[in-house]
């Protein structure tokens, strides 16, 4: 596991070195599962990472649920990250399919200090607005993420 972890953690000290660790931040995907790069034990991996970071005494780890078991089918796993949580001392934020409700459970059950919303927030560019009132959320649309030529999906969605 150290070996596996180095490079990642060599890159954050350095980073914390240069810059100050309170200006450093990490996003893991423990539980990724794309394109056959998958960890054979995820949480243990995840686990490791969130107690190593601790002795650079960085600003937030951002970690990605396993919420998603296909497009648009999400799953429930709410403690999965919890372990990772309760080890890192900085401020831990969640993302993966998240919508107000689950965010804001997370949050209130001491799952997660704060809850990204990426997908929901680039097709809702008032999201907060509109968690506040309750209304509607257009849906994104999976086919225009990254795509170069048209220019569309990121900068169109309507706002309330």
């Amino acid at each position: 596991m150290e070996n596996r972890c180095r490079f990642a953690l060599e890159i954050v000290e350095a980073v914390a070195n240069e810059i100050g660790a309170d200006k450093v931040g990490i996003r893991l995907s423990p539980f990724a599962n794309y394109l056959e790069a998958a960890d054979s034990n995820p949480k243990a991996l995840g686990l490791y990472m969130v107690k190593a970071l601790n002795k650079y005494g960085i600003s937030y780890c951002h970690m990605i649920e396993p919420r998603m078991a296909s497009v648009g089918e999400k799953r429930e796993c709410p403690q999965s990250l919890l372990p990772m949580r309760e080890a890192f001392n900085g401020t831990f934020i969640v993302a993966g399919a998240y919508d107000r409700e689950d965010g804001n459970k997370a949050v209130a059950w001491n799952h997660a200090d704060l809850v990204a919303y990426g997908r929901l927030f680039l097709a809702n560019p008032d999201l907060p607005r509109r968690f506040e009132i309750g209304a509607p959320l257009n849906k994104y649309n999976r086919e225009t993420f990254y795509t170069p030529d048209p220019v569309i999906g990121y900068t169109d969605y309507p706002f309330l």
